[in-house]
């Protein structure tokens, strides 16, 4: 079953069931991929939806951090329950010695050897780790390596 169609069927489910907090955040998603499928005029793959994935995460961990500042503990908790609605979509995450193996070899392999090689590790590096770790992470990582 490809992702979509999981998608689709928890949608179908949460109507059934009438969670309506779930079906929210899986209609964002879909209507969001769905977007992206009618500005691009392609058919997307699981690749595809995990990007959609990741970019809603990293949306909803930077409303997480707004709303923590504005003490807005109501807003906090629903963005939260989004970040970890979505997450069960995202395939299992890689730990951080996988994470730093990957990096290890991806600096050997391009020659990076400063901060300003940061740009072609990373593209090398997101290619292996979509959807499996929080980019903002391994940028950190990379930074700490380059430096």
């Amino acid at each position: 079953m490809s992702l979509k169609e999981k998608i689709t069927e928890d949608m179908k489910s949460a109507m059934r069931t009438k969670e309506s907090s779930k079906l929210g955040v899986i209609r964002l998603l879909l209507a969001a991929m769905k977007q992206k499928e009618v500005d691009e005029r392609v058919e997307l793959n699981d690749d595809d939806i995990l990007k959609i994935i990741e970019k809603m995460l990293k949306q909803r961990r930077d409303s997480i951090e707004a709303f923590s500042k504005a003490n807005r503990k109501d807003l906090v908790d629903k963005e939260e329950f989004e970040v970890s609605f979505l997450q069960q979509y995202l395939p299992e995450q890689l730990k951080g010695s996988e994470i730093d193996k990957i990096i290890d070899d991806v600096i050997l392999v391009s020659g990076a050897s400063t901060i300003k090689d940061m740009g072609l590790v990373m593209s090398s590096v997101k290619v292996k780790v979509v959807g499996k770790a929080n980019m903002a992470d391994v940028s950190q990582k990379i930074k700490n390596k380059l430096s």
